[in-house]
């Protein structure tokens, strides 16, 4: 590694150890910018407290911001913030669902979800298996170590459903991965064409924002669209 023999997680595992700023970060996992006042109420601190802990994850590089006109929107840094995000999830201990709207909106997560930018969840985990099973995808390994490969077959098929894969490898980012879905236990497809197969559903309206910020919902027309081109079910 450049200038030094090992990196220091410390600085950056104490600015997501605030729960706080934990909250504002798991609310920015849904992908799309949200306002100063947006996280406050997510974090369930007041505006002063919130642009202090935006301040502090900003200079920390794991947000950024955009302003327009008298507003400031924030995001996450990128992929890479995205990706932590979730494997911190899958070794922490899941909050007590303590009333029945949050029993809905867990059950809405586990079900179908966008984790940053590719989609997770059940119907994640189950796109992925189709993409194997049908032969679009090779390859294998799990974490930080998977990788995978659209084969010619594959292509054509995503070529059939609006997915260009030579555009998509030209994104500066992992070609395809998989990382363990946290509520699943089992990989879902993540990196350049994760992003851009998730892209594509929201476009063609199979999979539309749900009841949360980060749930999605998989449309009648999803279900039908996807059964057909990739022989999908939520059964596996």
């Amino acid at each position: 590694m450049p200038g030094g023999y090992i990196a220091d997680i410390a600085p950056v595992a104490g600015l997501m150890a605030d729960p706080a700023r934990a909250a504002m970060l798991a609310a920015l996992l849904a992908g799309h910018p949200l306002a100063a006042g947006e996280l406050s109420q997510v974090a369930g601190v007041s505006p002063a407290t919130a642009s202090a802990h935006l301040g502090k994850l900003l200079d920390g590089g794991l947000v950024a911001v955009t302003r327009q006109g008298r507003h400031r929107y924030y995001r996450l840094a990128g992929h890479e913030v995205a990706n932590v995000l979730e494997v911190l999830a899958q070794i922490s201990p899941a909050k007590p669902v303590r009333s029945l709207r949050q029993s809905r909106e867990a059950h809405a997560l586990a079900l179908a979800r966008t984790c940053y930018d590719h989609l997770a969840g059940r119907a994640g985990v189950a796109l992925f298996d189709a993409f194997l099973r049908q032969g679009i995808l090779t390859g294998g390994g799990t974490g930080r170590a998977a990788a995978y490969e659209v084969t010619a077959a594959g292509a054509d098929k995503l070529a059939q459903f609006g997915v260009d894969v030579a555009e998509v490898r030209r994104a500066r980012r992992r070609f395809a991965g998989a990382c363990l879905d946290w509520t699943q236990r089992r990989p879902h497809l993540n990196g350049a064409l994760g992003a851009a197969v998730t892209g594509r559903l929201l476009d063609l309206g199979w999979i539309e924002r749900g009841p949360s910020r980060r749930a999605v919902t998989v449309t009648e027309a999803g279900r039908d669209g996807l059964a057909a081109a990739f022989g999908w079910s939520l059964a596996g």
